[in-house]
């Protein structure tokens, strides 16, 4: 089990919102426990993570599925705060385009299956206007990629992303995979040194948690949209 200081619960702040200990050793969390629990985390503090911790999650991360065991990946750490700082302002720049222009209708709109609640949207404007405090960034990069036009390309990258983000989670670490730097890809992988070849894949700010808990990521009923045998056709689900 994990390791911590006496005081508050690990990842809650104390009244006077001083966290008393961080997570040393992982929690022995249950896979589906994991599942179940490892939302998108937006509120990322500045405290800086172990380096250690890092390895340890980039070898989790490593172990993902890789197609035809090719693992024509690489994983671009970024500490540096001018580095963050740049890309963080490409970032933002990315938000505003998708998001930020809509902010009156979406900060206070209610809770939905799918899309974006105000909560989640309040949470994301956050992310962006503080993504360069996160301590650390990962970039998955795949190799043979820039110039693809392959729609599954990704499939060679995120499952290990996932696994990424589950170890984080056993660390009390948060995490959340965004992708809103990509208008600026090439001033991106120019700044980061990538082959000519490479691009990111999703840029993943690391960070012990802020606010907020490890909750159920809210999504809709199974029944809406699991099909089986075929699509449309409905089954119903037996009770556990």
């Amino acid at each position: 089990m994990a390791h911590v200081t006496l005081g508050c619960e690990a990842g809650d702040p104390c009244d006077n919102g001083v966290y008393p200990g961080r997570v040393t050793q992982p929690d022995a969390l249950p896979v589906l426990e994991a599942l179940h629990s490892t939302p998108a985390r937006r509120y990322l503090s500045d405290e800086p993570i172990p380096e250690e911790v890092v390895w340890a999650l980039l070898d989790a991360a490593v172990r993902g599925p890789s197609g035809g065991n090719r693992q024509s990946w690489g994983w671009v750490v970024v500490t540096d705060a001018s580095v963050k700082t740049r890309i963080g302002a490409w970032y933002r720049e990315g938000w505003e385009k998708a998001y930020g222009v809509r902010r009156e209708e979406l900060k206070d709109r209610s809770g939905t299956p799918t899309g974006l609640s105000g909560a989640s949207f309040r949470a994301g404007d956050h992310l962006a206007a503080h993504i360069h405090e996160a301590p650390v960034w990962v970039f998955p990069v795949l190799r043979h990629a820039a110039d693809s036009t392959n729609p599954l390309l990704g499939s060679s990258v995120y499952g290990a992303v996932q696994q990424l983000m589950l170890a984080a989670r056993a660390y009390g670490i948060g995490s959340t995979l965004t992708t809103l730097h990509v208008g600026h890809e090439r001033d991106v992988a120019e700044l980061l040194g990538l082959p000519e070849d490479a691009r990111t894949m999703a840029l993943i700010p690391l960070g012990y948690p802020a606010r907020g808990r490890w909750t159920q990521p809210k999504r809709q009923p199974l029944s809406e949209v699991v099909h089986w045998g075929g699509w449309g056709i409905q089954r119903k689900q037996p009770k556990a």
